[in-house]
């Protein structure tokens, strides 16, 4: 899990103090769509299912009167209802989404437990500068055997985060269908893709204001 470190705490009195201005013009902080490839073992491999564990530590937010609630769950862009639950099945999509080419002869599961799962709540979705907001998205991923459940590659962490959509370009992103949900399943395929080899290498890393 990204810690808060100065450039984060930075934003959060500035946005504290209503700079939004401020907030538009500061230096971003560094973020990373990061993992170790999972090998050429994985060619060996067929998906029976992926099992996500949301661990009931994990504080969720609704806070709309700032722009970067301070929670490991911040996740608005469904109905009002159970966030752990309506992240997990995000992940379990994204991740067997991401998964569907593996074709070989050994059944395995994949164990995800969450750490971070920071998307943009209403008020930065609609009001934040443009060129700011970040999908903030850390697990751990850990594959064993379907059958007889041995840990086949211990648990790893994987960093999704990529650029959000605010103001009008999230506007004119729902109108075409990319809502929140929809981009960040797609993303958490193609990083899934990419650490099995299924795929184009997906990490990267950039500089943004957001969390």
């Amino acid at each position: 899990m990204m810690t808060l470190g100065f450039n984060r705490r930075h934003m959060l009195t500035l946005l504290a103090l209503g700079g939004t201005a401020a907030l538009a013009g500061c230096g971003g902080e560094q973020w990373q769509t990061e993992y170790q490839p999972a090998g050429p073992s994985a060619k060996n491999w067929s998906l029976a299912g992926v099992d996500v564990i949301v661990p009931p530590t994990l504080t969720v937010s609704e806070d709309n009167s700032v722009y970067v609630p301070k929670a490991d769950i911040v996740w608005q862009a469904e109905a009002a209802g159970d966030r752990r639950a309506q992240v997990s099945r995000i992940l379990q999509e994204g991740i067997a989404a991401g998964a569907r080419g593996l074709k070989g002869p050994r059944r395995v599961r994949f164990r995800v437990t969450l750490e971070t799962f920071h998307a943009l709540n209403i008020k930065s979705r609609k009001s934040a500068p443009k060129g700011t907001g970040v999908h903030d998205i850390r697990y751990l991923i850990e594959v064993v055997d379907a059958a007889s459940g041995a840990v086949l590659v211990p648990a790893q962490r994987i960093a999704a985060d990529f650029p959000a959509y605010t103001g009008a370009e999230a506007v004119a992103a729902e109108a075409r269908g990319e809502t929140q949900r929809v981009r960040i399943v797609a993303h958490l395929a193609a990083t899934t893709a990419g650490w099995l080899g299924l795929g184009p290498d997906n990490r990267t890393t950039f500089s943004r204001m957001g969390g």
